[in-house]
């Protein structure tokens, strides 16, 4: 029975680790570019990031399965070369944000950390309300508002929330 069971996952990587990649490389190919072009970014931002880390699994799989024909390209300078370049780049893109070197990030995490520092009073007109009003309907849904000057930060540190889940509340309150 066991000698079954060894024939069973090889026949199994065999048939499904190629296909696999290849069609959450594709997903993730499709996905990539709709983020890069900022088509649709809601929608392809998890299933990009979500489906990328599926991809370990059946790479690891192909990995596996074709150990010694990846040794014979390791042994050849395009190998060697490929691994370089593409180390460098993803360095080069790495390397200002790890360092705070980058000119101030993305856009939307510079919206997002000027939200996060803003007093409430300051960020209730965007949403159609007064200060002292949305201060009066979040304290009615549970968050800890000292007062309309607290910021986003100091309110979801005060609510055990993170302030992304301030700004969702605040987005949330009907005008």
């Amino acid at each position: 029975m066991n000698r079954q069971k060894d024939i069973e996952m090889p026949t199994l990587l065999n048939r499904y680790a190629t296909p696999f990649i290849t069609g959450l490389f594709l997903v993730s190919l499709v996905s990539g570019v709709a983020l890069f072009f900022h088509w649709g970014s809601f929608a392809f931002h998890g299933m990009h990031e979500w489906l990328s880390m599926v991809l370990i699994v059946p790479f690891v799989l192909h990995v596996w399965k074709n150990w010694r024909p990846l040794l014979n390209y390791i042994k050849k300078p395009p190998m060697l070369v490929a691994i370089v370049v593409s180390l460098v780049a993803g360095l080069a893109f790495a390397l200002p944000a790890m360092t705070g070197q980058d000119a101030g990030g993305s856009p939307q995490r510079v919206v997002f950390e000027a939200f996060e520092n803003g007093a409430l009073a300051n960020i209730a007109p965007l949403f159609g309300h007064d200060g002292e009003g949305l201060t009066s309907v979040l304290r009615g849904n549970g968050l800890t508002v000292a007062n309309p000057d607290a910021t986003i930060k100091a309110i979801g540190e005060a609510s055990g929330k993170s302030a992304f889940e301030v700004i969702g509340q605040i987005a949330a309150v009907k005008r």
